[in-house]
C-alpha cells in the first residue's frame, strides 16, 4: 500500500486504547501530573530554586526516591543537570579512579564506554560484549586494576535486561548501573549496587535534562576521594559539588523546575499504589501479555529469544512477512504513536514502553490494533 492509502485505515474506536502514547522515553505522562503542572505554576514555576518552596519540592523528590527504593542509611539521591549521557562524562570524572571494566549489549550500554576510551586521564576500559539481543553474564575482571564496574540494567535500544550481580573482586570495586529505562520499572538490591543513575523521563513519567543518582556509602567515599586529589574537573561535571548541592536540596546550575513537578507527583502516585512492587507487577503484567501475543501469530515473534533477558519496560517484536514501517504508519494515523524500532538496530521491529504510567489494558488494546491492521493490509 502506498502512504496515503495506509494513513486512510481508520482503527475502530472500541479498540483503541485509553492513551496512544508507548514512546520509550520521553514516555506517557499521566493527567494528574499535567494538573499538578497547572498547580504549581503561580508558586513554583518562575520562582527562584535557591529559595525554599522549590528546595522543598527537591526535597520530597529525594525523600520519596529514598522510599521507594528502601535505600539504606548512608545512601545519598544526587540530582544535576543534563540527563543520564551526562553523567557518563561525570562519570568519567568523579567516579572511575583509572580502569573500569564495561557490559556491553546495545547502543546506550556502549555510549559509556566509549566516554571511558576518550578520557585521556583514565586506563582504557575493559568491555565485555555479547550481541543485541542477549545481554552478557557478568564476571570478575581478570584485571585486578579494576575499581569500577559499568553495567546497564535495561538496554533501552533492543529491549534486553540482565540481571544485576556485584562481582568478587576486587573487594573495593565499585558497581555502576545506567538505569535509565528501568529505574521505577525493575526490582533491583542496593547489595549489588553502588551508583543506580537514571533520567526521569522514562519510567518516571517525566521531562528529560536532569540526572539523579543514588548513591552507596561507598560512591560516596570514591566521590569525595577523587574530589581531593590533583584531577581537574569542570564543576558542571564535579560529583562532590553535586553531593553537596543535593544535600541541600538544590542543583549545582538552574534545574527545570516542571521536571521536578511532574516526577513529584509520579513518586507519590506510584507510593501511594503500593510503591515499586506495585510498579513491577503492573510492568509485568503488561510485558507478559506482549510476549505471550507476539508468539501466538504467525506475523510476529519477540526479538529476545531467551525469555531471561526479556525486558518488561521495552518491548522489542520483530514482524515477518509485514512491513513495520505499514504498521507504524497506520497506528500513528490512528494518535497511537512512537512505536517505532531504534532507529540503529536495523531491524523490522515494533518497540512498545510498558512504563508503569502504562495502563496494562491499553497493552492488551495495542496488539489488538496491531492485529487489525495486519489483516487490513495483508
Amino acid at each position: 500500500m502506498v502512504a496515503r492509502e495506509l494513513t486512510e485505515i481508520k482503527i475502530p474506536s472500541e479498540l483503541l486504547p485509553s492513551d496512544g502514547r508507548f514512546g520509550s522515553g520521553p514516555s506517557k505522562i499521566r493527567a494528574s501530573q499535567i494538573d499538578a503542572l497547572v498547580s504549581a505554576s503561580t508558586h513554583l514555576l518562575g520562582t527562584s530554586h535557591r529559595q525554599e518552596p522549590v528546595k522543598r519540592l527537591v526535597s520530597s523528590v529525594r525523600e520519596q526516591l529514598c522510599q521507594l527504593f528502601t535505600l539504606p542509611e548512608g545512601w545519598q539521591v544526587l540530582i544535576g543537570n543534563g540527563g543520564a549521557s551526562l553523567f557518563w562524562d561525570a562519570a568519567t570524572f568523579g567516579l572511575i579512579h583509572k580502569c573500569s571494566q564495561h557490559y556491553v549489549f546495545g547502543e546506550f550500554s556502549s555510549k559509556f564506554a566509549i566516554a571511558v576510551q576518550k578520557a585521556p586521564h583514565l586506563s582504557e576500559p575493559i568491555i565485555v560484549e555479547s550481541y543485541a539481543g542477549t545481554a552478557p553474564i557478568i564476571k570478575t575482571a581478570q584485571d585486578s586494576q579494576v575499581d569500577t564496574y559499568c553495567l546497564t540494567h535495561n538496554e533501552t535500544s533492543t529491549g534486553a535486561m540482565m540481571k544485576l550481580l556485584r562481582p568478587s573482586q576486587p573487594a573495593d570495586a565499585l558497581v555502576v548501573v545506567d538505569a535509565t529505562s528501568a529505574a521505577g520499572s525493575m526490582a533491583w538490591s542496593t547489595d549489588e549496587v553502588d551508583v543506580y543513575y537514571f533520567s526521569p523521563q522514562k519510567g518516571f513519567a517525566s521531562e528529560g535534562g536532569t540526572w539523579i543518582a543514588l548513591c552507596s556509602p561507598r560512591a560516596i567515599e570514591r566521590i569525595e576521594s577523587i574530589a581531593k586529589s590533583t584531577r581537574w574537573c569542570p564543576a558542571s561535571l564535579d560529583l562532590s559539588i553535586a553531593l553537596e548541592n543535593s544535600k541541600a536540596n538544590q542543583t549545582y546550575n538552574t534545574p527545570s523546575i516542571s521536571t521536578f513537578v511532574l516526577l513529584n507527583n509520579q513518586l507519590t502516585w506510584m507510593l501511594e499504589n503500593g510503591g515499586l512492587d506495585w510498579c513491577v507487577s503492573r510492568t509485568s503484567s503488561s510485558s507478559k501479555h506482549l510476549y505471550d501475543w507476539a508468539e501466538q501469530r504467525k506475523f510476529a515473534t519477540p526479538f529476545i529469544v531467551n525469555p531471561e533477558f526479556r525486558s518488561p519496560v521495552v518491548g522489542t517484536i520483530d514482524l515477518i512477512g509485514v512491513d513495520a514501517n505499514d504498521v507504524n504508519a497506520v497506528l500513528r494515523a490512528n494518535k497511537i504513536v512512537d512505536t517505532d524500532s531504534y532507529r540503529k538496530l536495523g531491524r523490522n521491529q515494533l518497540r512498545v514502553s510498558m512504563f508503569p504510567a502504562v495502563e496494562p489494558t491499553d497493552v492488551q488494546k495495542l496488539t489488538a490494533c496491531i492485529d487489525f491492521i495486519v489483516e487490513a493490509i495483508s
